[in-house]
């Protein structure tokens, strides 16, 4: 009968073993797009996607409350009926880095997403959409913000 301690140092073996061919999986890392996360206008949101000036489209849409209780917690949601959608954004004009969400869309995927994002004050919320041809689209909606949450 094996006891625990030969066990153990059997299983280690066989893990040092499986490691080293290359078998046991890596560590995932989340892959961002730091600088877009950095910009704080969207002129520099913008220029750091790579992607032309946004034009207001009625199939984009931004859901949240029109004011916020809490400004640590407001719930927003973004979502399109547009084909050919590549990626979804949430972005908050007057927060310190405007970029709150950013959401890789596929053909699988229904482009409808809801998060939590912190605001410091009351400003303007975007839901952007960036398409497989290179045409940004955008909803706007302001949200009022009673008790800041970044810092207030």
């Amino acid at each position: 009968m094996q006891t625990r301690r030969e066990m153990l140092s059997r299983s280690a073996g066989v893990a040092a073993m499986l490691a080293g061919m290359g078998l046991l999986p890596s560590v995932a890392q989340a892959a961002y797009a730091q600088a877009a996360f950095d910009a704080k206008t969207m002129a520099d949101l913008v220029k750091s996607l790579g992607v032309s000036a946004p034009a207001e489209n009625k199939a984009v849409t931004i859901t949240g409350p029109d004011i916020a209780e809490n400004g640590a917690v407001v719930p927003l949601g973004c979502s399109t009926t547009l084909p050919g959608v590549k990626r979804l954004l949430i972005a908050v004009e007057k927060n310190p880095s405007m970029l709150c969400a950013l959401f890789d869309v596929t053909d699988s995927v229904e482009p409808n997403f809801n998060t939590r994002v912190k605001m410091g004050q009351s400003s303007n919320v975007f839901a952007i959409a960036i398409m497989n041809d290179g045409k940004v689209f955008f909803a706007q909606k302001e949200v009022k913000v009673t008790l800041g949450g970044c810092g207030g």
